[in-house]
């Protein structure tokens, strides 16, 4: 039973290793890209192409006109620019929407207030009603949240000079990341998908995805791969791997970024990470055997997929590497032979060792040597205590079980400008859940005593990670549930 134990307790290290490796491999790849330079040949922009701009909206009061301004702003020829306000809303938003593409469209633009009779599908179902109303060879998509430069369709449509082309994909910047230690912690952490894995990934000729909004699409390509499927809760990923499947080519562009409002709050972070997370999933269980299936793609291609896929289900191995490293403990202090064992196979070490390099890669020439000492722990520790949360979206979604597409609030927050409270679409009630979080602080802090009592120190640096990440977390769900 001891040795079953701690089996059980190495299997999930082993799995975050391997983890670690595949992203040791991005990092490789990525500067590799830099290095070589790699990239299509680029014809000049002549605008002769008509693009629609699409817009999905649902209840997005504090930031829809924000967004229609931006959009209007392009420096695009006005003749071939197609705007299309896609509004589910059921709320005041609607009222500002009317009011916005009123005056522009007195103004000469082709903007349209489009309500459909039911909110079929949430997002993708919007985007496929829009998609049918359009002859656009284009079509770009932007999330409530951001606010794209004036000369985004200057920057991105020349990248479709090869006609196999069928997605030119963006860098997320952000609005708001100096505004609380959360938000810097996201947007830590989303740098290093937007840098690193999209860039890497893309530099080797791997699968990579379309985020869900800053991007531009091929109109030919989404109908020949298939069209929005709201079958998953990351249609975006999903209509990915089913247009590369077909041999459309995606291409990353890291220097182009598309600013976008972080979540503010815990609850609307955890929000978005359910769905990212059981998204993911699903589409794993959707499009993984596809992929491996497909007799033209590369053996490293197939992996590299498998890794992007699977990768929401390392919270399920965190989870599972911390909830028995406390009964590992005590089996090494009552049989110190196991000791030896757990010494051998220090993975965990091993990840954060790699994880420095691909974070130090992420931030190199963005953030100081100082910025980068405390906040990569910190995400680290952060991500332990997201790990119950996540890994129930993550099994939700392998197991096939559906929910509701939850959109995540956003409350107009620009860096330090604005604020969240006694605002709208607050979640003001606790999850159930949040109180498990806390009783795993108890939990993890009882394993920390036990270490330093028992001066074994092998542990002592995950637990007092994992007390302070479900600390964290816990905390600041009740904390911006509460006020």
């Amino acid at each position: 039973m001891k040795f079953l134990v701690i089996l059980l307790y190495l299997l999930p290290t082993c799995v975050l290793f391997l983890y670690s490796c595949a992203q040791l491999s991005l990092v490789w790849s990525y500067w590799r890209g830099k290095k070589l330079g790699k990239g299509l040949v680029l014809h000049s922009l002549s605008p002769a192409s008509l693009v629609c701009v699409q817009l999905p909206i649902y209840n997005e009061r504090y930031v829809v006109e924000r967004l229609i301004d931006a959009v209007c702003a392009f420096e695009y020829p006005k003749e071939l620019l197609e705007i299309q306000v896609l509004d589910d809303s059921t709320d005041e938003t609607i009222a500002l929407i009317a009011q916005k593409v009123s005056y522009y469209q007195s103004l000469g633009f082709s903007i349209s207030h489009i309500r459909r009779p039911h909110r079929q599908g949430f997002k993708a179902g919007a985007l496929a009603y829009g998609l049918a109303l359009t002859k656009a060879e284009f079509i770009t998509i932007f999330d409530a949240d951001f606010i794209p430069a004036p000369d985004f369709l200057q920057k991105t449509l020349p990248h479709f000079s090869s006609s196999s082309v069928g997605v030119v994909q963006t860098r997320w910047g952000h609005l708001n990341e100096s505004y609380s230690l959360l938000t810097q912690l996201q947007a830590f952490g989303l740098d290093g998908h937007f840098v690193v894995e999209q860039g890497g990934r893309n530099a080797d000729g791997h699968f990579i995805n379309f985020n869900g909004t800053a991007g531009v699409w091929r109109a030919s390509c989404i109908t020949d791969a298939g069209g929005w499927s709201s079958d998953t809760l990351t249609e975006d990923l999903d209509l990915s791997y089913r247009a590369q499947l077909r041999g459309w080519q995606f291409v990353y562009l890291e220097k182009i970024e598309s600013p976008a409002e972080l979540p503010a709050t815990m609850p609307a972070f955890k929000s978005q990470q359910y769905r990212w997370m059981k998204g993911a999933a699903e589409c794993a269980r959707k499009n993984l055997w596809k992929v491996f299936k497909n007799q033209t793609l590369r053996l490293s291609t197939k992996i590299h997929a498998a890794f992007h896929l699977l990768n929401s289900g390392v919270f399920i191995a965190v989870f599972v590497m911390a909830i028995l490293s406390i009964p590992a403990l005590l089996i090494t202090h009552e049989s110190p032979r196991y000791h030896a064992v757990l010494g051998i196979f220090q993975f965990f070490q091993l990840s954060v060792l790699i994880l420095l390099g691909f974070y130090g890669t992420t931030h190199y020439g963005r953030k100081s040597f100082f910025e980068l000492v405390w906040q990569l722990p910190l995400f680290l520790t952060v991500v332990m205590g997201l790990s119950l949360h996540n890994s129930i979206a993550v099994l939700e979604g392998y197991l096939g079980k559906k929910t509701p597409f939850v959109r995540t609030p956003k409350w107009g927050i620009v860096e330090h400008q604005g604020n969240w409270q006694q605002k709208k679409y607050l979640v003001r009630s606790l999850n159930p859940l949040t109180w498990m979080e806390l009783g795993l602080v108890l939990y993890f802090g009882i394993g920390l005593a036990l270490g330093l009592y028992w001066q074994t120190y092998s542990l002592v640096g995950l637990h007092s990670m994992l007390v302070l990440g479900y600390g964290f977390v816990g905390y600041y769900s009740v904390k911006h549930s509460l006020s």
